[in-house]
């Protein structure tokens, strides 16, 4: 079985509000945090090394940063190849602020996109523009009903009840 695999048996295989469930997540948001912090600190210097190394670096249990890995995939320039990864698989955590920025509102991790760093990376303006980007991302919009009696989308001049919404 793969890392990636493993991570996700262990972080998702219990109730998230369960005491084990809680205890799992809380450390990992915790340490996700002291991450990010660091990383969004030189967004510029894109770090590099094998998963244990970075795990290492980051004072990390190996399986806690798969789990990072696996968050910040999307938010790569380049997608790192998880899927299969091992201990010596080396990645590169090239960000996208943008994309990072967005995801984080996605996933409504408001101890990250709330985050001091971000006040100097990107502008308050173009937060909010993403911030509603999202939200509007996940917004149904149910289109106005075309009542019998109103003129034909088609725009044919005719009513709906004798055009288009004619029954056969």
């Amino acid at each position: 079985m793969g890392l990636l695999q493993d991570w996700r048996e262990y972080a998702y295989g219990v109730e998230i509000n369960s005491p084990a469930g809680k205890a799992i997540w809380d450390k990992y948001f915790k340490e996700e945090k002291v991450i990010y912090e660091e990383l969004l600190e030189n967004p510029s210097n894109v770090v590099t090394g094998t998963v244990k190394e970075l795990a290492d670096k980051y004072n990390m249990e190996l399986k806690y940063m798969v789990g990072f890995l696996d968050g910040i995939n999307d938010s790569l320039k380049s997608p790192n190849s998880i899927e299969d990864m091992t201990e010596d698989t080396v990645v590169s955590l090239d960000i996208d602020l943008e994309k990072l920025y967005y995801n984080m509102v996605e996933a409504k991790a408001e101890w990250l996109y709330e985050l001091p760093a971000w006040d100097k990376l990107l502008s308050a303006d173009r937060r909010k523009e993403l911030y509603r980007e999202q939200k509007k991302s996940g917004t149904v919009v149910k289109e106005k009903k075309v009542g019998r009696n109103d003129p034909c989308p088609c725009g044919s001049g005719k009513k709906y009840k004798r055009c288009c919404g004619a029954q056969a």
